[in-house]
């Protein structure tokens, strides 16, 4: 499929909420219920992945049944952040009852994901920093989508914004590092958006707790100006890491 204009994004979220949902397929290598579908509405079709909260698998270190509030919560901060990041995604009723959905982002298959993830590539850059913020638990290569275009959208975030220091992330070659001009700015709007709009909408998704804590780490970043340095409580790279 054709990834719709940022100017049709309305569009394109009320297509996933109220259009129809239909089961094409299971994406099997994902560790939880991972739905293939299409979603129809007057007229328009989309692919889409469909997670229902009924097919996540329990962790012993985040709340059952509440996965797809953080990836939903990390599209957000997507959009809070400007660099479009997260596909598309929205929370809504499947066949299997209520879940995450979001819109299927088609790839560029003949770049390297292992390549891609030593790579200087700005946006990988701007994702590191993304995942400083929500403290993404699992940046793996396989969660990287390289588009034909050149861009590079990142998926999976259902292990994002503990309340634990939990960053662990193929990511770590900007590892303490001073962060951009460009990333400073993004984060000092995305701070006060924290104490605003953003702030309530992720209170409706996620603990309080979760919240302030998420408020905390971009101050974090704000005092030091650099990228964060790998915990050593905590192990760094996810595993597999594709």
């Amino acid at each position: 499929m054709t990834e719709p204009a940022v100017e049709e994004l309305p569009d394109v979220l009320r297509l996933l909420r109220d259009g129809e949902l239909s089961v094409e397929g299971r994406l099997y290598d994902a560790s939880n219920a991972t739905l293939y579908c299409t979603v129809t509405l007057e007229g328009v079709t989309a692919a889409c992945v469909h997670k229902p909260i009924a097919g996540e698998r329990p962790l012993w270190d985040f709340p059952d049944g509440t996965l797809a509030y953080r990836e939903v919560s990390a599209y957000a901060v997507s959009v809070a952040m400007g660099w479009d990041i997260v596909p598309p995604t929205v929370l809504r009723e499947g066949p299997f009852g209520p879940g995450m959905c979001q819109l299927w982002i088609d790839i560029d298959d003949s770049v390297d994901l292992a390549a891609l993830a030593r790579s200087d590539h700005p946006q990988l850059r701007r994702m590191a920093v993304f995942d400083a913020v929500v403290n993404n638990a699992d940046r793996k290569g396989g969660h990287l989508l390289p588009t034909p275009d050149g861009q590079i959208f990142g998926v999976d975030h259902g292990v994002c914004f503990s309340v634990e220091d939990k960053l662990r992330t193929l990511l770590w070659r900007w590892r303490g590092k001073r962060l951009t001009e460009e990333a400073i700015d993004v984060l000092s709007d995305l701070r006060a958006q924290l104490e605003g709009d953003l702030g309530e909408a992720l209170s409706q998704l996620l603990y309080r707790e979760e919240v302030l804590t998420t408020i905390d780490r971009v101050d974090r970043l704000l005092a030091t100006r650099r990228h964060p340095m790998p915990s050593d409580g905590w192990p760094p790279v996810p595993w597999p890491p594709f």
